[in-house]
């Protein structure tokens, strides 16, 4: 994934926008596809068939892409070196024990990736020099977004075929499930180990915020609140995955414009919140 903390990170043109597009979409395509490889190496069939889903997923949106460069009548260029790092990260499963792998951990790692692609697109937005690609990397982190729901969605389904023992659950209530969201980070603020407790401050803040907001004016009802598991509230990290969750769905149940943009936002910031913690999960 290329790092936003190299600054400065600029793309200076729309051929090179969709170029490095390209280049991550393909690097995906490739670490899936090697992966599936090994799997079926490795006598892991299930797996493998994983992976393979991954890398249609990935293929089609390389091919959605270059669409998007023949309808725009741009010119493919060489992505720049400056990109630090490749752009998929497959977080071992390359070289871990194939017994220690499953299809949960393996769309778990592909949402990661997705995440921290909505996460570099925003970036790049936030930085274009221009209005022409900031709306084009603006439309990247909104189809990243998209691509986040999806595989979100199949790893809850391997989740479930995986424990077919469900814990004890209880009905959740957004509101109340980030205020205690905001607890958490404000204490993770206090903390002795905090390593940028003004960052967990600001992330307290935004989750009281979005209290707030659907306190004034709800979202209409998902269902994966009537199912809470009950370990979820007790952790950071699985409180944010789980609120996540929430308003990803929402986004697509949503029919009103401004409640589906107001869900889509929660869940970028959702997903920078994800980053942090992720960064430091014991702090």
């Amino acid at each position: 994934m290329p790092k936003t903390t190299m600054e400065p990170w600029l793309v200076k043109s729309m051929p090179e926008l969709i170029a490095l597009a390209a280049a991550m979409e393909q690097d995906a395509v490739d670490g899936y596809l090697a992966l599936a490889v090994r799997m079926r190496a490795e006598n892991r069939p299930d797996l493998a068939a994983v992976f393979d889903s991954l890398v249609a997923e990935e293929q089609g949106h390389l091919d959605n892409v270059d669409r998007w460069r023949s309808a725009s009548g741009g010119e493919m260029v060489t992505v720049p070196v400056l990109v630090p790092e490749a752009s998929f990260d497959d977080e071992g499963a390359g070289v871990v024990a194939p017994e220690r792998l499953s299809a949960y951990r393996a769309f778990s790692m592909a949402v990661r990736n997705e995440e921290r692609a909505f996460v570099f697109w925003s970036y790049i937005a936030a930085h274009a020099p221009t209005p022409e690609i900031r709306v084009s990397a603006e439309r990247m982190a909104k189809e990243e977004l998209g691509h986040v729901a999806t595989l979100r969605r199949e790893r809850r389904l391997a989740f479930h075929a995986e424990r077919r023992s469900a814990s004890r659950a209880t009905k959740g209530d957004l509101p109340a499930l980030e205020a205690q969201l905001a607890e958490h980070l404000m204490q993770r603020a206090a903390g002795p180990q905090a390593d940028s407790p003004g960052r967990s401050h600001g992330l307290a803040t935004a989750a009281g915020a979005r209290a707030d907001r659907m306190t004034a004016l709800a979202f209409i009802a998902t269902p994966l609140l009537e199912n809470l598991p009950e370990a979820v509230s007790g952790h950071p990290i699985s409180l944010s995955e789980f609120l996540l969750d929430c308003y990803l769905d929402l986004a697509e149940r949503e029919k009103q414009e401004e409640p589906r943009l107001r869900a889509q936002a929660f869940a970028g910031e959702l997903i920078a919140c994800l980053q942090v913690l992720r960064a430091s999960p014991h702090a």
